[in-house]
This record gives structure tokens, C-alpha cells and sequence, in this order.
């Protein structure tokens, strides 16, 4: 499974970005999908989950601001990101969990990452 992220770029602060991650290969169910995103010199942060009921989380700092969804007939989801401020900056990643069933039926579960997103807000 590939996962592809898009939607990163230069935004002034204040502003919008919307990214995607769409998911492509062999025939999957998605399970919880995931954005992280690792600012320089930092570790990698947690910053929205979506599960596959549609139930969401987000990191306390990005609360109000960002929105996750998804669309699972595209296998994408989705983060628009409003009210950008410049420490929102870094390369933001989708991660998904999804699982597929073999010809003995057999539940097989695993986990992609996507090769990131850079997102890059001025003040």
C-alpha cells in the first residue's frame, strides 16, 4: 500500500491549507488514519486521528483550528488546517492502519506511512 500526501506549501499566518493522503494499492479496509508532523529539531507529534467510525482527536494545540475526515470510497483523508500560525510549521505525514483478509480468511493487519508534506507558515 502507498500512501501519497499532498497539499503542503508557504502560507502566510493566519492562513489555510488543506492536505491529503490518499492511499492506493491492494484491497484494504482502513482502520484509524492519522497526520503527525515533525518541526525542526523537534519529535514527531501527534497532531489529529480519525478512527473508522469517524470519531476524531486532535493535539491540544491544534484544537479549534484543524479539522481531519475522510473519504473511504477515495481511501483519503483529509486535514484543513485554519488560522495557520508559523509554529505549525514542519513536515506534516499521514499514517494509516488498515487490515485485508487472505484466501484462507486470515486478518491480516498492518500499518503505512506516507513520505510527508511540507508545510511552511510565515509571520
Amino acid at each position: 500500500v502507498q500512501l501519497q500526501a499532498s497539499g503542503g506549501g508557504l502560507v502566510q499566518a493566519g492562513g489555510s491549507l488543506r492536505l491529503s493522503c490518499a492511499a492506493s494499492g491492494r484491497t484494504f479496509s482502513l482502520d484509524a488514519m492519522d497526520w503527525y508532523r515533525q518541526a525542526p529539531g523537534k519529535e514527531r507529534e501527534l497532531v489529529a486521528t480519525i478512527s473508522s467510525g469517524g470519531s476524531t482527536n486532535y493535539a491540544d494545540s491544534v484544537k479549534g483550528r484543524f479539522t481531519i475526515s475522510r473519504d473511504n470510497a477515495k481511501n483519503t483523508v483529509y486535514l484543513q488546517m485554519n488560522s495557520l500560525k508559523p509554529e505549525d510549521t514542519g513536515v506534516y505525514l499521514c499514517k494509516l492502519d488498515a487490515h485485508y483478509y487472505t484466501d484462507t480468511d486470515e486478518r491480516v493487519v498492518f500499518r503505512s506511512w506516507g513520505q510527508g508534506t511540507l508545510v511552511t507558515v510565515s509571520s
